[in-house]
């Protein structure tokens, strides 16, 4: 969705389920608004945080006017009740094999008949995001086929969501980026202070663990840890509000919360 929308839309790093929420990009043109849904990777959810990123993906498949179901070229994709969903479904359907430039040409041949066994979409595109290859063709694959509607959103809309969404998005990017194991997946950020003065914004937030000893990782030696996460996304966070920001960061131990719906309702997830 970033390639599609021009803009960084949703946090991008090498581990799997990194995105969590349904977050939309809005594309305004003179002539066409398009509103891109993006979705949490598919899985089998093994705790009820997952059953709610779960929630988000099949209600997109029922709002969808079109479908588009990114893999990557090194991928194995069995989920097979999203592949029965999508030979059923009356919306078009492309595939998007990406990442491309780290395959061979006879890899991605491969990988296009599978798909075209498997699924038997309108279409299937070999694409690298990364290096904008073959987006322009998806993007006309879109335009064709969207039906014409009166535009849901403003023309200067570019989201649904609020600068403090993606200001914890960024941080949440860090801990993904600079820790291992099961760290990055037992975190939620909460921002809790947001001001805009004239020259700087100063912001709060605090980052959620699971356990104490995950907290003290996640601080490291002396704050080590805690005060790479702090810099890495205060540098970004500035790039993305066009202003100096302040940037405070807690860790908050709060048992089990990935299983809790009261929790999960407060981080704001679907259910």
């Amino acid at each position: 969705m970033n390639a599609l929308v021009g803009e960084k839309m949703s946090i991008v790093t090498p581990k799997a389920q990194t995105t969590r929420h349904r977050i939309i990009g809005i594309v305004n043109e003179p002539d066409y608004q398009i509103v891109f849904s993006d979705t949490p990777g598919v899985i089998k959810p093994a705790y009820t945080l997952q059953e709610s990123m779960m929630s988000s993906v099949q209600g997109s498949l029922i709002d969808a006017d079109l479908i588009l179901l990114v893999t990557d070229i090194h991928e194995k994709y069995d989920e097979n009740d999203v592949i029965e969903k999508l030979k059923k479904t009356d919306s078009p359907v492309a595939i998007l094999i990406n990442k491309i430039d780290t395959s061979t040409e006879e890899e991605v041949k491969q990988k296009i008949v599978s798909w075209q066994e498997l699924v038997n979409p309108q279409a299937i595109f070999a694409v690298s995001a990364l290096h904008g290859h073959n987006m322009e063709s998806v993007m006309q694959f879109i335009l064709d086929r969207l039906p014409e509607h009166p535009p849901y959103y403003e023309k200067d809309a570019l989201t649904d969501r609020n600068e403090r969404f993606f200001v914890s998005e960024i941080i949440r990017e860090k801990v993904f980026k600079l820790y291992e194991k099961e760290i990055p997946y037992s975190t939620e950020v909460v921002i809790t202070t947001f001001k805009e003065e004239a020259s700087i914004t100063r912001i709060s937030a605090e980052i959620i663990v699971e356990r104490d000893s995950q907290k003290n990782i996640l601080i490291g030696k002396a704050g080590s840890m805690i005060k790479k996460v702090g810099t890495y996304a205060r540098e970004d966070i500035e790039d993305f509000l066009q202003t100096k920001v302040f940037l405070e960061l807690f860790v908050k131990v709060i048992p089990d919360w990935r299983k809790k719906d009261n929790y999960l309702k407060r981080f704001g997830y679907e259910r």
